[in-house]
């Protein structure tokens, strides 16, 4: 059995004696992309901080490789880790240039100076920054110095790369461009990387599992896929992205291959993947899972045109629900409508 590239067990850490992570597990494979996605204050940080070797443990151990570099007694310390974290706010050396930068980590590995720099030069190339080699952090951009502090982890040759909000201080186009480049530049190496993010579209773009922390736990760790669609509570099926909820009646919750009868209002409808026991319950819809056009009623109470898609909110007897519909607006507020349901899933908890 491979060992994983991180292994954090009952991890708690604290700032100034305040407790801000409680009782962490949690594993990195090897070339396994992991996102922490959670509220200011969650903890996110102050993990990768850890990780990193610049915050120690009150309780539990961290491991890399299988070797422990930290517990509540000792700390391999941040330079004898091989990690490559990427800050939130860039955190390059002001009187060094782009090139001194991404090659000073090759001259604490011990490369001598001439070949450091010339690969230094190489990295930045690749990163399409080989015109902004001499330039000192003030004479850069945002994104290029957010590049360069990519290419200054990259030349650590890490285990793990470290992103602290990565994206953050970025503008949306160049925000997107710097996320397919790291999804690219972190396969090519087959680096391993957990990455801190408060950005629901980050962490599902970026991430192979996703761990959503509430005040300093894990409340669910899954593939993409899974946090968006099979939420553990109505906190986290809102942390990751638009959510509805009806309040409906489960008449027969159906099993594999037969969908499930639902009665909404005084319509009843067939829906696939609700597992959950008769009776009444809470869904969850998401405004893809809604289409317009149906049997049950509702109203156009406001609408926001997005661009490639339009929003609906619709007041309905069950409650009120978004809808998304591609194209330009075409339902007027105050509009009677008919709507569906295409999937749903049942809230396990009483949340509002």
């Amino acid at each position: 059995m491979i060992e994983p590239i991180l292994v954090a067990r009952g991890l708690s850490l604290a700032y100034g004696g305040t407790p801000v992570v409680a009782e962490l597990d949690l594993d990195v494979a090897e070339g396994e992309s992991v996102a922490l996605l959670g509220p200011s204050g969650s903890g996110k940080t102050t993990i990768l901080s850890a990780v990193a070797g610049f915050i120690d443990p009150m309780a539990g151990e961290l491991r890399l490789r299988g070797a422990l570099v930290a517990d509540a007694s000792r700390s391999v310390p941040p330079e004898r880790r091989r990690v490559g974290m990427v800050f939130q706010h860039y955190a390059l050396w002001p009187h060094m240039t782009a090139v001194e930068t991404v090659a000073y980590p090759m001259l604490r590995g011990g490369i001598d100076r001439g070949r450091a720099r010339a690969d230094a030069a190489a990295l930045l190339e690749r990163l399409g920054l080989a015109g902004l080699a001499d330039r000192r952090p003030s004479e850069l951009s945002g994104g290029e110095q957010q590049r360069v502090g990519l290419a200054r982890a990259i030349a650590r040759d890490p285990d793990l790369f470290l992103f602290d909000e990565p994206t953050a201080h970025l503008d949306t186009p160049l925000r997107a461009a710097l996320q397919q480049e790291l999804v690219t530049r972190r396969a090519a190496t087959g680096t391993a990387a957990l990455t801190a993010t408060h950005d629901v579209a980050e962490a599902l773009a970026v991430a192979d599992r996703v761990g959503l922390l509430r005040e300093g736990r894990l409340v669910q760790v899954g593939t993409p896929a899974e946090v968006y669609e099979r939420p553990v509570d109505l906190w986290a099926a809102r942390l990751t992205g638009p959510a509805s909820v009806i309040d409906v009646m489960v008449e027969d919750p159906g099993d594999v291959g037969r969908p499930a009868s639902v009665r909404i209002g005084h319509a009843v409808l067939a829906i696939p993947g609700i597992a959950t026991a008769p009776g009444p319950r809470r869904l969850l819809l998401r405004p893809d899972w809604v289409t317009l056009g149906g049997e049950l009623p509702g109203v156009v109470r406001e609408a926001w045109y997005r661009g490639p898609h339009t929003d609906y909110r619709i007041e309905t007897p069950a409650g009120s629900i978004d809808v998304r519909e591609a194209g330009a607006q075409r339902l007027a507020v105050g509009t009677a409508v008919g709507w569906g349901v295409r999937r749903a899933w049942p809230l396990v908890d009483t949340e509002r």
